[in-house]
């Protein structure tokens, strides 16, 4: 299990081979490559890593104190509990993902992993700096307490993590019954299509089986193709505004509502899928923003 936290450096080579590739593909075919987008996703990853190093002890630490008031405390070198942690962790990230997208406060964090107009390899690493403020890894808080090791816990997520960098691209099609069973390329391009049509699908970590089960699966189409990017215009490169925006706009709202309850929901509540402001508006908001920021 160790080899899992330790080989970060050639993950991180394969990944910068793979993102090489795609962009030669893409030139090749006479693509678009937006070079802006992919200078502000590595700011934004770095960030992200940063962010993250300071917060995940604490995280750790909550996960280590449910593991520890247990009843039941599985054998790390048991091949079923892993097979069974798997599961478990497949289950509440579909319900941290589906959470992430339908509760505001915690969209504010997401959004940032969403903000790309290219559905290039690279977005993968566009995460939000705020995930511990957000909260979504206390969903993953019952499985601590159902006696599985957080280290188990934590080199699950870390594969699934680095198993959907791969599912950042249009050159892989669709993979027909692969699709129905697995996250794919195909079933993660429907899940950041800003279509009406494919909002709020396809939640899945590795497997597609929660999807089923709960009914956000959507398959993509033959021939689809997608417009990606958030449902409100954004064109902004400026990784500070791109991690900041959301929560500016959900604080900007909180502070504006009249009751604690128009309050609760602005902070709470369920994430328009359409723009606050005409398309033109935001746009100027956006280039007003960034003229501040930097």
């Amino acid at each position: 299990m160790e080899g899992i936290y330790e080989n970060s450096g050639v993950f991180l080579l394969i990944a910068a081979i793979c993102i090489a590739a795609e962009l030669l593909w893409r030139k090749v075919r006479g693509q678009s490559y937006d070079y802006g987008a992919l200078g502000s996703t590595l700011f934004i990853f770095a960030g992200q890593v940063l962010s993250s190093a300071a917060y995940t002890a604490l995280i750790l630490a909550v996960w280590m104190a449910a593991y520890e008031i247990s009843p039941f405390q599985w054998s790390m070198s048991d091949w079923r509990v892993w097979v069974a942690a798997f599961i478990l962790m497949e289950f509440t990230y579909y319900w941290q993902h589906r959470f992430s997208h339908t509760v505001r406060w915690m969209w504010a964090t997401h959004a940032v992993h969403h903000s790309p107009n290219e559905f290039v390899l690279p977005a993968a690493f566009r995460l939000g700096w705020t995930g511990a403020i957000s909260g979504s890894w206390l969903i993953h808080l019952p499985v601590a307490l159902l006696g599985f090791h957080p280290a188990m816990m934590g080199a699950i997520l870390l594969v699934g993590l680095r198993y959907q960098f791969f599912l950042h691209t249009e050159k892989i099609g669709r993979l027909g019954p692969i699709d129905w069973l697995f996250n794919t390329p195909s079933n993660h391009r429907v899940h950041h299509s800003s279509e009406a049509d494919f909002l709020d699908k396809n939640y899945g970590n590795v497997l597609m089986v929660f999807d089923h089960m709960f009914g956000s699966y959507a398959a993509e189409r033959p021939g689809q193709t997608h417009r990606y990017g958030l449902t409100d215009p954004f064109t902004s490169n400026n990784p500070l505004h791109i991690v900041s925006r959301e929560w500016v706009r959900l604080i900007q709202d909180v502070i504006a509502s009249r009751t604690p309850a128009s309050a609760f929901k602005a902070a709470f509540g369920r994430p328009s899928p359409t723009p606050a402001k005409p398309p033109r508006a935001s746009l100027q908001l956006d280039r007003e923003v960034d003229r501040h920021v930097v």
